[in-house]
């Protein structure tokens, strides 16, 4: 199954809904806390405006949400600025609309489409510019070599990484020179062998933990 995408970096729309104007901004965050911040900034940024309606989602499978109309009526804001976020499977985000009142009463449903609005035509504005990033899982994975033989592996491990969906690391130097591979669960044991060949067997990969990696889309 698939991971949710998430944004590399914020952006921002403006969508103007008979004179009220509706500033949708959707960043990128890690955590509850740093969304907190996120709406904090918003609010000191327009604290003229009468709304800062919220919606958040977290967590690698996106089961992690939340929401605030802040004044709209109940379900006509934070809701329905979620479900754009679900419906377009992204998470780690926080999608804040700031709305200034223009004078004209919207109704319900008029306030449900212009908050669902905002916040789909930033993160339409996110996909033409190549803002959304895919999710993969992959195992790391560390080989311990003599420095002699350092380079020589490295340029071995990039060959194959690029021929297997894998992602080489930085090669940390102590003792030994400690090289790190991010490589698809399902090739780890390929990769075992094949540093075994190519070193006699004198060397093994340790596998450690999975990893969550962005990729471009």
């Amino acid at each position: 199954m698939s991971l949710p995408r998430t944004l590399s970096a914020p952006v921002d729309h403006e969508l103007v809904v008979k004179r009220s104007r509706f500033l949708a901004h959707v960043a990128p965050v890690t955590d509850g806390a740093a969304a907190d911040d996120v709406v904090t900034r918003r609010r000191k940024q327009h604290w003229d405006a009468r709304h800062h309606c919220v919606a958040v989602v977290l967590g690698a499978r996106a089961d992690g949400r939340r929401s605030s109309d802040d004044g709209e009526p109940t379900g006509t804001a934070g809701v329905p600025m979620l479900e754009v976020l679900r419906h377009r499977q992204v998470t780690d985000v926080v999608a804040v609309v700031t709305r200034y009142f223009g004078g004209v009463l919207l109704g319900a449903g008029g306030l449900v489409r212009a908050y669902s609005g905002a916040v789909t035509a930033a993160l339409d504005a996110a996909e033409r510019r190549r803002l959304i990033v895919g999710r993969r899982t992959l195992v790391e994975v560390t080989l311990d070599a003599p420095h002699a033989e350092a380079g020589r592996l490295e340029h071995l491990l990039r060959e194959w990484a690029g021929t297997h969906d894998a992602a080489v690391g930085d090669t940390a130097y102590a003792d030994q020179a400690r090289l790190t591979v991010l490589v698809p669960p399902e090739k780890v044991s390929r990769l075992a062998d094949d540093v075994a060949a190519a070193t006699a067997g004198r060397l093994s990969p340790v596998v450690g933990d999975e990893r969550i990696v962005d990729v471009p889309t």
